[in-house]
């Protein structure tokens, strides 16, 4: 292999009769003047005369040729492989044309490729096409996973893709952006193993149902079945989770009534009005209600007569409070803001966000647990903005008091996982959890609290958090907004790009900030499964014949019926089952099991036999 053509200091063309170039791959240039220099491939193709497609003017100018034909390449006859390189580091002066160039050793690249030992950091993937170098390299980096493509688990040959988690204190905050189907959310399970693996105190929303590790995949060693059951805890909202009324603050509870409809500014006033602090939720709705009843009276007056008239003292007393809250609220907090105050906060309470607190989740950080929250995204959204404010609040006071060397109560550092992150923190509109999410984007890193944020449309993220996601985890993706974002906040070069649209399900370009460059790799098998791996059309089918099995089971000793016996049949298996049949889907039921071939049906001058 040989430097060809005219060079510069950060490009160069090389040659090979023999050797065929992959994208991604890395070569050591021997410039005779300035020592080894690490390169990698951006562009491969072949060169014969033969083949009437002139490359003139596309992959190199006419002194690449000159050049192969100087060296003693025969490009009358043979095929000539030709590379394009990118120096890792930019050399001082051009490269000497004609330089010799070679795969490098591991140890040439370890510094490069290994930023952390396998059992301090993530073991994510492979690095592509890096075979050449794996058989050399230390044996802690062997063995390390699998893979999993064309449908068979396939074992390293590869070196390994470790993320450094120690890096995010510097570099904090990664993103994971693919489209539909290109293994983003495997990528992002995979990162979520790697976590409890290492202990690390994670929250995650999950408003898909989907992040539970409990079941593991088929493909894998059985020695592997439930090895992260004691890591991990599923929670759902206003089932095992809540909001404790009586912790909120002011601002908490226009959150979350403005989560679950939007606040007018008279609405906040209400808030800001008659919520007092300690407050229960029976305590402020009955306020909200006392005011509302007098509203509806109409005037002073009116309340006077109902006072006058109560039955009992209890209703007497009632009025009398009622009357207090309307001399003193009336004229500020308007019937139409009350109400709809009222109804958000029966809205909440419905859907059980007052009936249970956060100690739960808590507990599991503490413990260095992965805490996944699961419920629907509006849920999700009414409950993060409370609980990530809560969470941050108890880190960020527990260093501030370090700093200021004053007693205070320990908060692990934790991560916060988001899938479909666009939905929590949105460009061009803000959302009740978006102001928290910024903040601990910009300052997160000084207390500990990192973000993983994936989404299929990184355009519609929020841009002040894109720009703080140092590490980003690239899988296929197709549209050109997304596409242009994605090249504007990473360093992925304009061959890269184009590739976006074409990458295998699983593949990957890490645009990683600690290493200054971006990584082609592949994400490694994953251990777990997600409960929704299942094909709908196999579902179908195996519901569809499971009905079949019942039905027939049901009427096996029944056979033969007759076609004018079916209400009393149907009769017999409500008695003996519970099961009721309409007479219609007991016969549609029946000839189905004839078109199948279960049963046989025979017609006769009266009526049909079944048999």
């Amino acid at each position: 292999m040989k430097v060809v053509g005219i060079t510069t200091q950060q490009e160069v063309y090389v040659g090979s009769k023999d050797k065929n170039f992959r994208i991604n791959e890395f070569l050591i240039i021997e410039d005779p003047h300035q020592g080894d220099l690490m390169g990698e491939v951006v562009e491969a193709k072949t060169y014969n005369k033969y083949i009437p497609l002139s490359i003139h003017g596309d992959l190199a100018d006419s002194s690449v040729i000159e050049s192969l034909k100087a060296i003693g390449y025969n490009i009358e006859e043979d095929t000539i492989y030709i590379a394009k390189i990118t120096l890792l580091n930019e050399a001082l002066y051009p490269i000497e044309t004609g330089s010799d160039v070679r795969p490098p050793a591991f140890h040439e690249v370890k510094d490069l490729m290994v930023q952390s030992d396998a059992d301090e950091g993530l073991v994510l993937g492979v690095i592509k096409n890096t075979d050449q170098m794996a058989g050399d390299m230390d044996e802690q980096y062997k063995n390390l996973l699998y893979t999993f493509e064309e449908g068979k688990l396939l074992d390293q040959k590869d070196i390994p893709y470790i993320f450094n988690i120690r890096d995010m204190h510097q570099y904090p905050h990664i993103g994971v952006f693919g489209g539909s189907g290109s293994g983003k959310s495997f990528g992002l399970r995979v990162i979520l193993e790697e976590l409890m693996k290492l202990n690390i105190p994670t929250i995650v929303l999950d408003p898909h149902f989907e992040m539970d590790f409990s079941e593991t995949e088929s493909y894998m060693d059985k020695g592997k079945i439930n090895m992260y059951k004691d890591r991990f805890k599923c929670m759902q909202v206003g089932f095992h989770i809540g909001v404790r009324f009586e912790d909120l603050s002011t601002q908490d509870i226009k959150n979350l009534l403005d989560a679950s409809g939007k606040l007018t500014d008279s609405m906040s006033n209400v808030v800001d009005i008659l919520f007092k602090r300690k407050d229960s939720y029976n305590s402020f709705l009955n306020r909200l209600n006392m005011l509302v009843e007098a509203q509806e009276e109409g005037s002073l007056d009116r309340i006077n007569a109902r006072i006058a008239g109560a039955a009992s003292d209890l209703e007497r007393e009632g009025w009398q409070k009622r009357k207090e809250i309307y001399l003193n609220y009336d004229n500020i907090c308007p019937y139409s803001s009350v109400r709809g105050i009222i109804w958000r906060l029966h809205r909440l309470n419905n859907e059980g966000i007052f009936s249970k607190d956060i100690r739960p989740i808590e507990e599991g950080l503490h413990m260095g647990k992965l805490i996944v929250i699961q419920g629907s995204t509006r849920i999700l959204q009414v409950f993060s903005t409370y609980l990530l404010n809560n969470l941050y609040g108890k880190r960020r006071g527990y260093k501030d008091a370090q700093y200021k060397h004053t007693a205070a109560e320990y908060f692990p550092p934790f991560i916060i996982v988001m899938d479909e992150a666009h939905n929590f923190a949105p460009k061009g509109y803000d959302s009740p959890s978006k102001s928290i999410l910024k903040e601990i984007s910009q300052e997160g890193r000084k207390y500990g609290s990192f973000l993983i944020l994936a989404t299929q449309r990184p355009t519609l993220l929020d841009e002040t958090i894109t720009a703080q996601l140092n590490t980003k985890f690239i899988f296929r993706t197709v549209r050109a907004s997304d596409i242009q974002t994605i090249k504007e906040e990473t360093d992925i070069t304009e061959e890269e790009s184009r590739r976006l649209p074409y990458l295998r399900t699983g593949d990957v370009f890490i645009s990683q900030a600690s290493i200054g460059r971006t990584i082609f790799s592949r994400i490694r098998a994953a251990i777990t499964t997600s409960p929704h791996t299942e094909n709908p059309f196999d579902e179908l089918k195996s519901r569809v014949e499971e009905d079949e099995g019942k039905f027939l089971e049901l009427i096996e000793d029944k056979l033969p019926i007759n076609g004018d016996d079916l209400i009393n049949v149907i009769k017999e298996i409500e008695e003996d089952t519970g099961i009721t049949y309409s007479f219609e889907f007991f016969k549609e039921k029946l000839d189905y099991l004839v078109d199948k071939g279960y049963i046989q049906k025979e017609k006769t001058p009266f009526f049909d036999v079944y048999k």
